[in-house]
């Protein structure tokens, strides 16, 4: 088991290996938390513009603060959570500032203020405690199962609302004072105060684009330099939180700007947002940047946005893989959520991908959605088939978890023994023609629990944790804590349900159920 001073060797070494990290200290000390081990956290953009940006504000800095790799070292030691720039106590700091994504970092959340020595529960913590923020993607949908355990949630895009928090910060020494400030900005919400319960908060347009301040090879995407060409997404798929109604549509930076801030040791470049493909001038930007002799790489590719071009520029930049998303098992499916891709479309990323040299087509997609049948599982199977005709295909499917403030929100889970089904199913199909990667029905299901409720699920998933994280726990501590998902659906055509979806080929979507 490592020791404390393995531990922080460890910390030094990684700390060597990165580019751009900034050497500043000021009176106004952040910790900046990322409830997932490092190589997850420094994946993320956002975390990385909120790093930058609180060095930007005159008298605050930030140090990094990640869920270690082995969080059973820290404990056997006896050794408190510490920041990757200096080694010094989480607990230490005024401010602790989670970033957290989606649901299932809740966890990772729990384990951190505890090694950092910090009560869980904000009613537990006083004026001697740091001040805990949160933020991050998962405040775009519901942050209600995080209210319990901070005392600030910056809901929205944080680009200016952390040098808000930063000036009330330093402004209002006071707790009880600076709480009362936050509470009446927009885009913050004080638990227990009132106001709104979601405002997504706009980043002002100079602020784009967020951009890598670091530069690391421990990473999922190992020394890549990633910068956003666009922000947010002009279409309208209905399930999805990002989707054109969240934060007023797509907002696009000009290549020259885009190209401008890519530092000169940058060998690998990766642009990242919700729709790059969407972006009017994105082969003139992967052109430049591949005649430039880098690598590139793509978040968000769109089948109806492909050319050959486009294609072959991002083979000649060192792409093996080509990604794209169906959504749906079935047309009627990608119909129903407004997923605007056809079979033909599919194809001929498929057949572009085989003529650019490409290895293999990954495609990712959902099953479990609102009135899927077992024949939208065999059309997915024979569509599949199809694909694999041109270059292999592996299907990387997710439950469907509805999120809130989307038009699918509120539909029920499909159910655990019902996904299993499918894709049982699905695999039987495919087998020998196409690699099938799922994602677990049971903790999409502890998912779409923590997506649905609200701070009661928040105590469900602290239960569980002290309980040991198993499934089983978490069924025993969300029907302790009466968690129930309202079931209240708005079907595409605007109607709502109080229980269940309407039959439609003779099938009923099933309630949740574990």
């Amino acid at each position: 088991m490592p020791s404390a001073r393995d531990l922080h060797q460890q910390r030094l070494a990684r700390l060597a290996d990165e580019t751009g990290t900034p050497a500043k200290v000021a009176p106004l000390r952040v910790a900046l938390c990322y409830p997932s081990p490092y190589h997850v956290g420094m994946s993320s953009l956002g975390f990385q513009t909120v790093y930058r940006e609180v060095h930007a504000h005159p008298g605050a800095s930030a140090e990094r603060a990640f869920l270690p790799d082995d969080v059973d070292a820290f404990r056997a030691s006896r050794t408190p959570l510490f920041t990757l720039e200096s080694g010094a106590p989480v607990g230490e700091f005024p401010v602790l500032a989670f970033s957290v994504a989606y649901e299932l970092e809740l966890p990772g959340v729990f384990t951190m203020l505890q090694l950092a020595g910090l009560p869980l529960l904000a009613s537990e913590r006083g004026d001697r405690w740091p001040l805990v923020v949160a933020g991050g993607p998962l405040t775009f949908s519901n942050p209600e199962p995080l209210e319990p355990f901070v005392d600030v949630l910056l809901q929205g895009e944080a680009d200016d609302l952390v040098h808000r928090l930063l000036d009330a910060a330093k402004a209002f020494p006071s707790r009880a004072a600076l709480l009362e400030q936050l509470a009446a900005i927009p885009g913050f919400r004080v638990p227990g105060r009132g106001g709104p319960s979601l405002f997504v908060a706009r980043a002002a347009d100079e602020r784009l684009p967020a951009r890598s301040q670091i530069v690391t090879p421990h990473t999922e995407l190992s020394s890549m330099f990633l910068i956003e060409p666009e922000r947010g997404c002009s279409r309208g798929c209905h399930y999805c939180v990002m989707r054109r109604t969240t934060n007023g549509g797509m907002r696009t930076v000009p290549p020259e700007r885009v190209l401008e801030l890519v530092p000169a040791h940058a060998r690998r470049v990766g642009l990242v947002g919700a729709a790059v493909t969407d972006h009017p001038r994105i082969v003139e930007l992967l052109r430049a940047l591949v005649d430039s002799g880098r690598e590139v790489g793509v978040s968000s590719l769109r089948a109806d946005r492909l050319t050959p071009e486009l294609v072959d520029t991002l083979r000649r930049g060192g792409a093996r893989v080509l990604t794209v998303a169906s959504d749906g098992a079935s047309q009627r499916l990608r119909d129903l959520v407004d997923r605007k891709h056809s079979e033909e479309q599919l194809l001929r990323a498929a057949r572009y991908a085989a003529a650019a040299g490409m290895e293999r087509l990954k495609v990712y997609s959902m099953v479990g959605l609102p009135l899927e049948t077992d024949g939208d599982i065999d059309e997915m199977v024979r569509f599949t088939r199809e694909l694999a005709g041109h270059l292999p295909v592996a299907i990387g499917v997710a439950p469907f978890v509805a999120k809130r403030h989307t038009p699918l929100d509120g539909a029920p889970f499909a159910g655990i023994r019902e996904i299993d089904h499918r894709l049982d199913r699905l695999r039987r199909g495919l087998k020998g023609r196409a690699e099938v990667r799922p994602t677990s029905a049971r903790w999409a299901w502890v998912e779409y629990m923590l997506a649905q409720c609200g701070p009661e699920a928040g105590l469900a998933a602290m239960e569980a944790w002290a309980a040991g994280g198993t499934f089983a726990a978490w069924k025993r501590a969300f029907a302790g804590q009466g968690c129930a998902p309202s079931l209240q659906a708005r079907v595409p055509d605007g109607r709502r349900t109080p229980t269940e979806w309407p039959r439609v080929d003779g099938h009923t979507a099933p309630r949740p159920a574990a």
